[in-house]
Order: structure tokens, then sequence, then C-alpha cells
């Protein structure tokens, strides 16, 4: 496949409203062998799309390969710290970005 994130490129949300179709998408080029997801056209995202990523993750390793996900939006960045996720959805990044990786320092005031 010349282009492994073309299958999700057309995505502009990860919300609740289309968590189940946006799922079942990334599992379908999961199972079609497609090892990057870029996202860089999602604006909307809700904690939906965690979950989503998480399954997708899941879902790799156990077709036996390491799923990288490429551009994701900053609030959905903001997410995976703030649930303490990003090992998770992002299995390399405390070797090449460790404060994505880093658990979200949490204030309240």
């Amino acid at each position: 496949m010349s282009d492994a994130a073309d299958n999700l490129q057309s995505l502009t949300s990860l919300t609740v409203l289309n968590a189940t179709t946006a799922l079942e998408r990334g599992l379908a080029a999961i199972k079609g062998g497609q090892t990057v997801f870029d996202l860089r056209h999602v604006l909307t995202v809700d904690s939906a799309a965690v979950s989503v990523m998480l399954s997708w993750q899941r879902a790799a390793q156990a077709a036996g390969f390491k799923l990288e996900l490429k551009n994701l939006p900053p609030a959905l960045q903001s997410l995976t710290k703030l649930y303490g996720v990003c090992a998770l959805v992002f299995p390399d990044a405390a070797e090449t970005a460790p404060d994505l990786a880093a658990p979200a320092r949490v204030h309240h005031h």
C-alpha cells in the first residue's frame, strides 16, 4: 500500500456520534494491513476518540504489529494525557517524545 494512511483521511471528527463507524473503518483498515493512521483532518473530538484509538491499538497488537497514529489534533493529545493512556495509544512515545508519554499533571484550583 503506497499511502497506508488513506483509509482514514476523510475522518473529520471522532466523537460519540461517529465512534462506532470510525472504529469499524479503523478495524477494517487494520485487517487489511494498514499500519499508519493519519488523523490530520480530525477537527472535533471527545472522550470516545480515546476509546476508539485504544481499540485500534489492541486490534493491531492482536494482528502482530504496531499501529502508528500520526498528526493527532492537540485536543486529542490532551485527552490521552488527561486519561493517562499515552503509553497505550502511542507505544513508542516514551522513546520519541517523553513529554507526550508523561502523565498529565492535573491541578485543582
